[in-house]
């Protein structure tokens, strides 16, 4: 394909450039180079480091495409930083002109300029080939191409759209001069390379020995803050926010501006309030269990200037938008979930690059810690002085086992090694087929083409090979595809049999399933709700860390049960094999799986997996805070929240209107409310995007608290369960977490109390019916701003003559987000 044409060129890079201008902004040399050849409808790889303007050239690619009525799509690693991207280009280009797909989020599809995941461009270009409607793409971080899991995604488009213009960027290329040449090859494009060692801010390296509070406070008194402390697990991030509490950071001045910019921000959980201790001090946290609106709150801070330090996990390697001056390694070595190693030039550059900000500082400061052993050492060796006898006795601190070291040396190698070389990470799967077989043409060539002409080697391509067979062969036998004698009109050899849901690949992959196993449920059923729920989870993805507590806890109790037993040792180990987190439906679901992957074998790529969080969190009546206590997970609150909200936008998209009954409703009610006062960012941002208004959408990216009391059937739900929370634990005579729970009524009111009604029943039910609306009964006083409720005990006899009866604090419950309850008698009607 011929490059641009000249004059169009020149009239694009100076209509740019003037916009360039008017911000205020000059170009780099790199900048300007890159977006003449972007302009000249080049492809470019632009390789410079962390905060040398790529997003302003992205910016200028689509502007290009924009003026050649050329759809331009923006690629990034995660939907954070897709969504992130789009609002900024949305400011840039006008709403008309931006849309966004996500997967489980849409906005503005026919817009000229997508943002997008890689996934999703993927998908489309293994869909639609060289007849895609993509003339421009921007992919963003595209050292994630030698990611395992998902690299191929940063492949496919490079494989399969022709037409395209690319610009691809990253700060830790290293060598792509196999790229460019690919490039230039498949699209018949002139491809630049357009690198550049020049920061805009450069990078003053030093090594320490000396300890962590002390280099803290050499940086602190030299003016070298915000200072981004980095460390490779989220444990140790907290661990040293709380260390530092006893370093003075800010002036009371800073402090009391904090304060202000906090305002009425509300802290909800046990982290939120160890946090409101850290950045009320100056100092941050970051790190991706945390909950979005923590983070985002960390980052506000910072960008004014308010945080001297902030404690954080590598994933500012991934374009976090925190403003720092100063990176300091607390670690050169990393769990990287499978051994400790080094870290790799890659890593290195990705995170000191963050280090220096264009237009705030003349340069930026990276510093490594000496092993703490190491520190130790020398810490013990200098009060030993000069005198040899002295040092020779010395005791010297050894590391611990399984420590992979590093040392000065390690810290000035890594500085001078160039990015490792990119990997190719291709993978065929049957959404990969599926999507090359229902396009126009012949598939098989396309198939050929895909498999023996991508980046891998040819041992990897007859891997390939055989997996492309083998996935074929099943589709054949699944009736999902028919092999054609003669070519259609469009040219097929084969083609799709059966009707796929729109965009399958694009969405979660098993929504098709559920659906189908929604009818082997029994609506009759008392549990029906929770079990349209438990097929809803058993197609949501793994949250792993609240997976593993929930069997821990699970083991935990086994142990013990098996100790009162008096069951020994050996069977005791063999028995805990046994014991794993709740699965319900697990049988039955799994073989309504088999069942349905016989007729659709894509759903192979994508194992069921029955799990119980939603349903677990409902069925124990437990709030966001009280679970994370009950499974000690305040480091994955975020993780937590995610995996809430995906169920309820799952429970949404997913099951039809047509088998919701009123406890189903009342359920996925709840659960929404649950996520919004929790942090309402996660649903209000995706319903904002997935239902558009005319304010300003990046509104949706603000906290928003909204009364928990406004949605009245979500919070009868929350008071049903804060009820029955009591239920519980008074069947389980657990009446000291009753007091906790209710201290204005007290642990021995509430023992006295059950005792009078267990002369009268022999045990307090805590069965379906028990926590059902019938028992529960509601009388609004609006004059005094509350509820006076009775929650009836379910006994064996049925009699219904015993219950809690409590007050509601409506203006309570919506300052705390959650139902507030004020227990005045547990007696007999």
């Amino acid at each position: 394909m011929p490059s641009g044409n000249d004059a169009d060129a020149d009239s694009l890079f100076e209509a740019f450039e003037r916009w360039v201008s008017g911000r205020g902004i000059t170009l780099y040399p790199a900048q300007e180079e890159a977006l003449i050849e972007v302009v000249s409808g080049n492809n470019v790889i632009l390789a410079t480091p962390t905060g040398s303007g790529k997003s302003l050239v992205a910016a200028g690619a689509l502007f290009a495409g924009l003026g050649r009525d050329e759809v331009g799509f923006y690629t990034a690693p995660i939907k954070a930083l897709v969504s992130e991207k789009f609002f900024d280009l949305v400011e840039m280009f006008g709403r008309e002109n931006v849309g966004m797909m996500t997967g489980d989020a849409s906005v503005n599809p026919d817009a000229p300029i997508i943002c997008c995941t890689a996934e999703v461009l993927a998908n489309i270009a293994l869909r639609d080939g060289r007849d895609a409607d993509v003339g421009v793409v921007v992919m963003d971080e595209f050292h994630f191409y030698a990611e395992p899991e998902r690299g191929w995604a940063w492949q496919v488009p490079i494989l399969e759209l022709p037409q395209a213009q690319f610009l691809l960027m990253s700060a830790t290329l290293g060598d792509v001069e196999f790229l460019r040449k690919d490039l230039a090859r498949r699209t018949g494009r002139p491809t630049a390379l357009v690198t550049s060692a020049d920061r805009p801010v450069p990078l003053k390296y030093d090594y320490r020995v000396t300890p962590l509070h002390e280099t803290i406070e050499e940086l602190l008194g030299e003016q070298k803050a915000p200072i981004y402390l980095v460390h490779f697990t989220q444990a140790a991030a907290v661990e040293r926010a709380q260390s530092l509490m006893s370093i003075n950071v800010c002036t009371r001045e800073e402090k009391a501006k904090i304060a202000e910019l906090i305002g009425n921000f509300r802290f909800t959980t046990r982290f939120g309030r160890n946090l409101s201790r850290f950045v009320r001090h100056g100092i941050g946290v970051h790190h991706a269990g945390m909950l979005p609106k923590y983070r985002r709150l960390v980052e506000r801070l910072a960008q004014a200037g308010l945080l001297k330090v902030i404690c954080g996990t590598d994933t500012l390697g991934v374009g976090v938008n925190v403003p720092i001056r100063t990176v300091v390694f607390t670690a050169l070595s990393k769990y990287d979930g499978h051994r400790v190693r080094r870290l790799r030039a890659r890593e290195f550059h990705q995170i000191a690059g963050r280090a220096g900000r264009a237009g705030f500082d003349t340069i930026g400061y990276v510093v490594a810690q000496a092993p703490e052993h190491v520190v130790e050492n020398e810490k013990a060796l200098a009060k030993a002085g000069d005198d040899p006898k002295k040092r020779r006795k010395v005791q010297r601190k050894k590391p611990p086992e399984g420590f992979v070291g590093w040392d000065e040396e390690t810290f000035a190698k890594l500085q001078q090694a160039e990015p490792e070389r990119l990997t190719s990470r291709f993978q065929v799967s049957h959404a990969m087929l599926l999507s090359v077989i229902g396009r126009p043409g012949n598939a098989f060539q396309a198939m050929k083409s895909l498999l023996t002409d991508n980046h891998e080697d040819r041992a990897a391509q007859r891997r390939h090979i055989s997996r492309a067979i083998a996935i074929y062969r099943s589709l054949l036998a699944g009736g999902v595809v028919e092999a054609l004698e003669e070519p259609d009109e469009q040219g097929r050899y084969a083609r799709i049999a059966v009707d796929l849901q729109e965009d399958f690949a694009l969405n979660q992959p098993l929504s098709a399933f559920a659906l189908a196993a929604f009818e082997i449920l029994d609506p009759g059923s008392p549990t029906y709700a929770l079990d349209v729920l438990s097929v809803i989870e058993s197609t949501l993805d793994d949250p792993r860390q609240v997976l593993a507590a929930q069997e821990n806890k699970a083991r935990g109790e086994a142990v013990q049960e098996m100790k009162n037993e008096g069951i020994e040792y050996e069977e005791r180990m063999e028995l805990l094999q046994d014991v794993s987190y709740p699965k319900p439906l697990e049988e039955q679901l799994e073989a309504a799986y088999e069942v349905y992957r016989a007729g659709h074998p894509w759903v192979g790529d994508h194992p069921l997996s029955p799990k119980s969080v939603v349903r677990d969190m409902y069925e124990r009546a437990m709030t966001f805070t009280e679970y994370i206590g009950h499974y000690d997970l305040a480091r994955a609150e975020g993780l937590l929240l995610r995996y809430l909200s995906g169920a309820y936008k799952a429970l949404q998209q997913t099951v039809p209107e047509s088998i919701k009954n009123d406890d189903l409703i009342d359920l996925i009610e709840w659960l929404g409310e649950l996520v919004r006062q929790v942090d309402s960012s996660l649903l209000d941002e995706w319903e904002q995007l997935a239902n558009p208004s005319d304010e300003d959408l990046a509104t949706a990216l603000d906290e928003r608290v909204t009364r928990v009391t406004a949605n009245a059937r979500a919070f009868r739900v929350l008071v049903r369960n804060a009820l029955f929370r009591r239920v519980e634990l008074a069947a389980l005579e657990r009446y000291a977490d009753l007091g906790d729970l209710d201290p204005d009524f007290g642990a021995d009111a509430w023992a006295d109390a059950m005792d009078a009604y267990y002369e009268e029943h022999d045990e307090l039910l805590t069965g379906p019916n028990a926590r059902g609306p019938k028992l529960l009964r509601i009388e609004e006083v609006p004059e005094d701003e509350l509820w006076r409720v009775r929650q009836v005990f379910d006994d064996p006899e049925g009699h219904h003559d015993w219950g809690i009866s409590a007050e509601v604090d409506l203006a309570g419950s919506d300052q705390a987000g959650e139902a507030v309850i004020r227990v005045t008698a547990v007696d007999r009607l």
